[in-house]
Formats: C-alpha cells, structure tokens, sequence
C-alpha cells in the first residue's frame, strides 16, 4: 500500500474548510501538549510546519486514546467505549480507512492523511506504531535496555523520526538513523521526567536489570543513593542518544536544521533539570522554563543550528 496519491485528500484543496480546520486542530493540539516540537517548528516554512502538527497529533490522540480519553474530542472514534483495546482497534481503524479512501470526513484526520499522502510517508511506520500502542495495554515492565528500545521504543518513538524525516525533507538517507535517535532520545527523556505519572499507571519504563544492579525501587518514590545512580547513568544513556541524534543537523537545510536543533537543546535541557532537582522526579514534573525556550531559538537563529548543539 502506499500513500502517495495526486493532490490533496479526497481531491481537497489546502483551502477547503474541512482542511483548514483540520490543520488548525493539530497545530493546537501541537500547541498545547507538544511545547518543544511547538516551538521547533515555529522555526520552519509553514508548509512543513502543519505537516510536523499532523504527525504530533496523530501520535497524540492515540496516546490519549490508550490513557486519557477524558481529553479527547467526543468526534474521535472510541471515544466512550470504556475498553481501551477497543478504543484503540477503532482510532486504528478509523486511520486505515481514511488512508484508503484518500480523506475523512472528521477535520484532524482528513489533515493527517491529507499530509502523509503529499509527503509519501511510507505506511509501515504507522504499522510499527500501533502495535506498539497496543503493548502499553498488556505490559508494565522491560527487563533490559535493549527489550524496552527494540521491543517498544522502536515503535513508539524511532519510527517518529522516521515519519517526520519526509516533512524535514533531508539532504540524504544518511539521516534516517540519527532522526530514530533523536526519536529515542526524546522518548527516553519523558521516561525519566514521568517516572512518577508512569508509576500512577501501573507502567515502569526503566530496564528492570538495571534497577536491580543498583537495588533502586522507583515504587518507593524516594531519592536514595542507589537511586541517584541509576539515574545517573540513564541519563548518561539518554545523552549519548542527544549526541548520536546530532549528527543528523548537518544534514538538513537550513529551516529545518533549526527545528531539530531547538527541539533538541530543549528538551535534553530537561536531563539538566533533572540532575539539578538531586533526581528528584516525584515532586514536581520538570520543565524548561519559557525564558528559556526563547534564548534557545534566539541563538539558534542568530549562531546558527549546530552551536552548542550537545553536551559532550
């Protein structure tokens, strides 16, 4: 199946009312759950700039559609059945159709796969992705590293770098592996800032051998020495993802070097916050304050992208 497809949606126009609103749900969807790719693409053409919200929104709403279906719009399909295996089987169905009938009649999505279509997004990554929403319903725990990247986070966050790489439009194919580590570095930064809210869940997205190695319990919800060194070294992981993700910069033009470098000073500033709260992260959910957030773009945009890209 491919998604490539003349024109737009269901022989839409990019000004037909259902599109436009479509577009401008995503973009506050983006706006208000997706701060850092928010701002990253604030810093692109506004083509690209509404292709990067359709990718954000999907994702969004099938998150929500697995954990908060309280947030959703009551025109999201499976929005009141109380199974989420059912919610998410509907939402999945509901993406499908509309990928096969080139449109829907519901705004976000008829804008989702109004993007993909133009884009050539290649449809197995949303295989990927839905199988591994379908795993946040039967699993609560990875026993290594490399079970919870490969087994989950290849489908919940690598596969995003791949779907935003059409929309980035990149120089080479070389990009493709450093878009999946940023997609793992963003993915394993929110594990480490929502170890709490996660743990609310039922659900630890931290290697269960590497908890044991330091005798850290996240369920006792308290900062011990053993704790402190986990973290410590899962942060250290996270960065080597930051830098490995870096090397893809260079391969961008110009408009979207600056997304990705913003969105990645940001949100591994999130690593820095962590470390200054003594890895404190039930207290409080961290963030990067908002001043911030505009020093960023204001050196991206005035030193370039690949200034002070990382921590080595």
């Amino acid at each position: 199946m491919s998604l490539l497809g003349p024109g737009l949606s269901g022989g839409k126009t990019a000004t037909d009312p259902l599109l436009v609103e479509g577009y401008r749900r995503c973009a506050e969807l983006t706006r208000r759950h997706g701060t850092t790719y928010f701002w990253g693409a604030r810093l692109l053409p506004a083509d690209q700039r509404r292709d990067v919200y359709t990718v954000y929104a999907l994702c969004r709403l099938a998150d929500d559609i697995v954990d908060e279906p309280d947030k959703l719009d009551p025109a999201v399909p499976g929005h009141g059945e109380a199974d989420p295996a059912v919610r998410l089987r509907m939402f999945e169905r509901h993406f499908w159709d509309a990928v096969l009938a080139g449109g829907s009649d519901e705004p976000v999505m008829a804008a989702v796969v109004d993007s993909l279509r133009r884009r050539g997004t290649d449809p197995e990554c949303f295989d990927r992705f839905f199988r591994a929403m379908e795993l946040d319903l039967t699993r609560e725990t990875w026993a290594s590293w490399e079970e919870l990247r490969d087994g989950y986070m290849e489908g919940s966050a690598a596969v995003i770098g791949e779907m935003m790489l059409p929309v980035l439009e990149p120089h080479t194919p070389l990009a493709q592996e450093p878009a999946r580590s940023l997609g793992l570095a963003f993915q394993l930064t929110n594990f480490l800032r929502d170890i709490d809210e996660d743990l609310d869940r039922g659900r630890v997205y931290l290697p269960q051998d590497d908890l044991a190695r330091h005798g850290a319990d996240p369920h006792e919800r308290t900062v011990t020495p053993a704790w402190r060194a986990m973290m410590a070294e899962q942060i250290e992981r996270n960065r080597a993802l930051y830098r490995d993700a870096a090397r893809g910069v260079g391969m961008l033009p110009t408009p979207s070097a600056r997304c990705v470098a913003t969105a990645l000073r940001m949100y591994s500033l999130i690593l820095d916050r962590i470390e200054a709260a003594d890895y404190d992260v039930f207290t409080e959910r961290l963030r990067v304050p908002r001043r911030t957030k505009v020093a960023i773009v204001a050196d991206v945009l005035t030193r370039g992208p690949s200034h002070r890209l990382v921590r080595t």
